[in-house]
């Protein structure tokens, strides 16, 4: 397997053609589809399925394209720099759970890194397209949590996507609310005591199985039960409606301001926080700096009845 290979079937599959592919490559067709046969007996996989209308990319290529494109981009990236001597912005991403506190860590690393030299992407998404952007290259680092029930399922993809968790916190189970929610006031809250409000979950998508949800509980039978994709829409829901989630105890208030409050679940579970990254992959100067940023938050763990476990 070759860089140049890598290149040739990129361009057959933006092109969807042969001779366009050649064409662009200036080389011939006969050399390219030599050269796609001969790597895909080496991979043992076909890539691109002919037909008189041209070729498209086959189930199993659209894997193999992926890896291809991040390999080629990456070595573009390293020419650039190093030998043709370009300034080139320092990259940074990261994926996470609809967790406050960890975008907030994204906000302070910013500040502090500027934006002259840097190229940041934050993604607040589904736990499932966490996993696929660390494993994709889309992100350096995805924050998530393991407990008891989605421990197994979770560590067995991640084992399989080459990716490795490393756990921050270890907290217990809270109630996210609005201030002027009626249990707002208690100390304590038992989950019966919860069944005529509605709980608030976020949405995920094709992957809707228990085991991907945010919040813990998951496979609890709840009275009422309200769905939703965004944070903003989750704390419109707990005004409106008397909803809540069920969260770390971790409250921002610099983003989601000051009319919220979470309060303490009556339950043993616990969940443990942590990052994911691929394994055998050095963490970046700003990836360490995320992180930096994140374990600041461990002096409101004390308070909030989490424990550091870095």
């Amino acid at each position: 397997m070759t860089l140049t290979q890598l290149r040739y079937i990129i361009a057959i599959a933006d092109t969807g053609s042969m001779n366009e592919a050649a064409k662009s490559l200036f080389i011939s067709q006969p050399s390219l589809s030599l050269a796609v046969k001969e790597l895909e007996k080496e991979i043992g996989t076909r890539l691109f399925k002919r037909s008189n209308r041209g070729v498209s990319v086959t189930q199993e290529g659209m894997e193999f394209l992926s890896y291809a494109r991040q390999v080629v981009e990456q070595y573009q990236l390293m020419e650039s720099r190093y030998i043709e001597k370009k300034n080139i912005k320092k990259k940074f991403g990261v994926s996470m759970q609809h967790y406050t506190f960890a975008v907030n860590a994204f906000v302070e690393m910013v500040k502090q890194f500027g934006m002259d030299e840097y190229e940041f992407a934050v993604r607040e998404t589904k736990t499932y397209e966490v996993i696929k952007d660390v494993k994709d290259f889309h992100s350096e680092i995805g924050i998530l949590y393991l407990n008891e029930f989605n421990k197994k399922v979770l560590s067995k993809m991640l084992q399989e996507s080459g990716l490795e968790f490393h756990p921050l916190l270890e907290c217990g189970i809270y109630v996210y609310m609005w201030k002027g929610h009626p249990l707002a006031d208690k100390e304590e809250i038992t989950i019966e005591e919860l069944e005529e409000y509605p709980c608030l979950s976020f949405e995920q998508g094709e992957y809707n199985s228990f085991y991907f949800a945010e919040e813990v509980l998951s496979t609890y039978e709840y009275k009422r039960l309200i769905k939703a994709n965004d944070r903003a829409t989750m704390l419109n829901l707990m005004v409106g409606l008397n909803g809540y989630t069920l969260c770390s105890g971790i409250i921002c208030e610099s983003l989601n301001g000051d009319d919220y409050c979470a309060v303490k679940l009556k339950s043993d579970e616990l969940m443990t926080i942590g990052y994911i990254k691929r394994k055998g992959v050095a963490i970046s100067p700003l990836g360490e700096k995320y992180l930096e940023e994140i374990k600041k938050y461990k002096a409101m763990g004390d308070d909030s009845g989490y424990r550091d476990i870095l």
